[in-house]
């Protein structure tokens, strides 16, 4: 099956449905800092790097399903928080745009948690209707998944928006299958040696770094940052992963930090050394992005944003083969219905 991708970033969520199957026959994504890593990783794509409000419906191709997770920071609740009162989070409606275009089979939108707030929820009403009332119509699904119960060793709440074209007369079900959770100790122990810290000003080392993109940002820590521990255990999971470096959690070499009193807390003294930013190439593990897609940068801040605005590969597949799972089986129904009421008609004569 052929699917668009749009706000595709470095591609994640692509990725997943490619490895259940699925053809990403055209992807868009606006910022240029991402277009080598796309281009480069999924080299069978085309990739369109206009803005998606200017692109004509007719120039984008027919497909059976569309992929994509608008942009977040007005969603969410550690920002502003405005919503769709901001232009980002406007984009939602481009999404509807190609759907009422399009017409495809399936569709699936990501987002933060934040469109939950309270502050949120006629917009976030309004916006399921757009799903709902697309076209011909879709007959949508909505859930917060924590993507630490599938096969990915991180805390991360998102929403997804899922929606079946009404014709095909039948709605997705979120699987409840989860699986056992996956450990800081699993997804990067092998990666403890061979690090670098960025170059001045956090250039990247580029070619430097043996194992690609293992280089971790440098630079002061923020008051906010250092106002909760920010590490987590070699036996527990990471914190999300953000689409900043300076939020990047601190590796588990490190001790759990000191708490001082409310809001404050400090590396143990004495062991300041072993306090880090985890790198980019390990924070693309713990996304569940495969060691040989490799990012291209030349400021490392910009891998720490490509991967943490990404949806981890492991929950994008996982989704799409459920996804794949209920089309076929809903096509083999449909198939059989046939075949019987053909049977029946010639029983008849």
């Amino acid at each position: 099956m052929n699917l668009v991708s749009i706000f595709s970033g470095a591609g994640g969520l692509d990725l997943g449905f490619q490895k259940a199957g699925f053809n990403i026959v055209w992807a868009n994504e606006y910022d240029k800092e991402i277009w080598e890593t796309y281009e480069k990783n999924h080299p069978n794509t085309i990739l369109d790097k206009r803005s998606i409000v200017n692109i004509p419906t007719d120039e984008i191709p027919e497909c059976d399903g569309i992929i994509g997770g608008p942009p977040c920071q007005s969603w969410s609740e550690a920002g502003a928080a405005r919503g769709i009162k901001d232009k980002r989070g406007q984009l939602f409606y481009e999404f509807i745009r190609l759907l009422e275009a399009k017409q495809p089979k399936f569709f699936l939108a990501e987002n933060v948690s934040g469109m939950l707030i309270s502050k949120h929820s006629e917009a976030l009403e309004g916006i399921k209707e757009l799903f709902r009332n697309a076209g011909i119509g879709y007959e949508l699904s909505f859930k917060m998944l924590n993507v630490a119960d599938y096969n990915v060793p991180q805390d991360r709440k998102r929403i997804f928006f899922i929606g079946i074209r009404k014709d095909l007369d039948f709605k997705f079900e979120f699987p409840t299958n989860t699986f056992q959770k996956i450990t800081l100790a699993d997804a990067i122990s092998d990666l403890k040696e061979g690090v670098l810290p960025a170059k001045e000003y956090n250039k990247t080392n580029g070619e430097l770094c043996e194992i690609p993109n293992h280089e971790y940002m440098i630079g002061s820590f923020s008051s906010m940052y250092m106002s909760r521990n920010r590490v987590r255990s070699w036996d527990e999971q990471s914190y999300t992963i953000q689409a900043g470096g300076r939020h990047a959690p601190i590796h588990p070499q490190a001790p759990k930090m000191k708490f001082i009193e409310q809001n404050i807390r400090v590396f143990v003294p004495g062991k300041e050394h072993l306090y880090r930013r985890l790198s980019v190439r390990e924070c693309a593990r713990i996304q569940t992005f495969p060691d040989d897609f490799i990012f291209h940068y030349k400021n490392v801040p910009a891998g720490y944003k490509m991967i943490g605005n990404a949806v981890p590969v492991n929950m994008a597949h996982f989704l799409a083969e459920n996804i794949k799972k209920q089309l076929i089986a809903n096509q083999k129904v449909k198939e059989q219905t046939q075949i019987i009421e053909t049977e029946k008609i010639s029983i008849a004569v």
